[in-house]
């Protein structure tokens, strides 16, 4: 009877550790489809395991099909919309609840060009800035401004950004909420602001100082020319001569910039020989009373024909260049005005063994209102534009200019100007 009994629980015991096999194998199967995100179809699962375990691989097949097909559907709704947003100019960026970064179009990688495959990463560890993280919370708890300007800084780089958000619902029909930014590169516009502001500031300074002057001495001539010495009242006059005429400089400078900077120069190009007109000027130069102690040269490289320039505008560049020699150099200095020919364009320089410029004023000396001596140049009669405009001119001619200088040794500034006949 014994042998008997053992002999049934040892069969029992076989079966009960078949059926445990059975399972473990049919559990591993069940969970590699999981991960594959396939579905456990009937064929594939092992046989006699009851009907609850086929409900079981039944409702999670159901569940695998149902979530392939939603990320299907977000993944094609996402496509849809980076098609449609990807040929935008504006920038556009789309995070999860959890600030991960499910769409950026091509627009965002322009103004941000270190932004590369930053799908799926966190916002904060591509986007190093902590007023974007802010409007970010701010968008989600729906108190962020309309448009909101931030300033991302890399180094000593700045990019001014103009951006939108707005709560979407997310695409995947899951919980929580997604978040739709709108970024607009505002940097141009920036800097034309603050260029805009200091040439406000820069003109208001340069007119306040002769109509402060004008005003002084008239002043005073209107309250006591009756009894004021002749003497003094013709000083006063010439005073105020002098400043009146500085003030029209000025302004003819300023008009001057105004119409270099539009959208019609008024270019007139004309068929002109450089060397006869450096000839001209030259000849031109040395009869004024201004040049009187310097020494004054010009040499042009036969080679040099023709060129297709408005005259009257490159008269006035070299007029500038050598009126701010003339001004800034000692008595003795010689200045050299040269023209060559170099493969398709011709270089032209004006020369000077003057003092030179300081080597931190080089990058600044074609901005305008700059001056190397600030207190000379006034005294000197010069509006800090002259350089200004030569720059402009020779762009307009498709050239372009710079500025070479040793202190001590002497300056010179150089422009190309493209070789065209038509």
């Amino acid at each position: 009877m014994s042998i008997l009994i053992a002999v049934l629980l040892a069969v029992a015991l076989g079966l009960t550790l078949k059926k445990l096999r059975d399972y473990r194998r049919a559990i591993h199967s069940l969970g590699l489809s999981v991960v594959a995100k396939e579905p456990y179809l009937p064929e594939d699962r092992p046989a006699a395991l009851g009907v609850e375990w086929d409900r079981l691989c039944a409702q999670t097949s159901e569940l695998i099909t149902e979530n392939s097909r939603l990320n299907r559907l977000r993944t094609g709704q996402l496509v849809q919309l980076e098609a449609t947003l990807g040929s935008l100019r504006e920038a556009v960026l789309v995070v999860d609840e959890s600030n991960h970064i499910l769409l950026a179009n091509g627009a965002l990688q322009a103004i941000f060009p270190r932004a590369q495959n930053i799908l799926g990463q966190r916002l904060e560890l591509v986007l190093h800035s902590r007023e974007f993280l802010e409007y970010v919370e701010a968008v989600r708890a729906a108190r962020a401004e309309p448009q909101h300007e931030i300033e991302f800084v890399d180094g000593i780089h700045s990019t001014w950004i103009e951006m939108t958000g707005a709560k979407i619902p997310p695409l995947d029909g899951g919980k929580g909420s997604w978040a739709l930014f709108v970024l607009h590169d505002i940097t141009r516009q920036k800097k034309l602001e603050n260029v805009r502001k200091d040439f406000v500031a820069n003109v208001s300074h340069e007119l306040r100082t002769p109509l402060s002057v004008i005003k002084g001495y008239i002043e005073t001539l209107v309250d006591g020319h009756r009894d004021m010495p002749i003497a003094d009242r013709e000083r006063f006059l010439l005073t105020v001569q002098r400043h009146t005429e500085r003030l029209n400089s000025l302004l003819e400078d300023l008009l001057t910039l105004s119409r270099l900077e539009s959208i019609h120069p008024g270019l007139r190009r004309e068929s002109t020989v450089l060397g006869a007109l450096l000839a001209g000027m030259v000849d031109d130069y040395r009869a004024r009373p201004a040049a009187a102690g310097h020494q004054l040269t010009f040499s042009v490289d036969p080679a040099v024909g023709e060129l297709l320039v408005d005259p009257l505008k490159i008269t006035q560049v070299f007029e500038n260049l050598i009126d701010n020699a003339l001004k800034y150099t000692p008595k003795g200095t010689q200045i050299d005005l040269r023209a060559r020919l170099r493969e398709h364009e011709v270089e032209a320089c004006v020369h000077d063994n003057g003092p030179g410029i300081p080597a931190e004023d080089l990058p600044h000396i074609f901005e305008r209102f700059y001056r190397v001596d600030k207190g000379r140049s006034r005294e000197k009669g010069g509006t800090g534009l002259g350089l200004s405009i030569v720059k402009h001119i020779v762009q307009l001619h498709g050239g372009r200019v710079w500025v070479e200088s040793t202190p001590g040794k002497g300056t010179s500034f150089y422009l190309s100007l493209p070789v065209r006949t038509h």
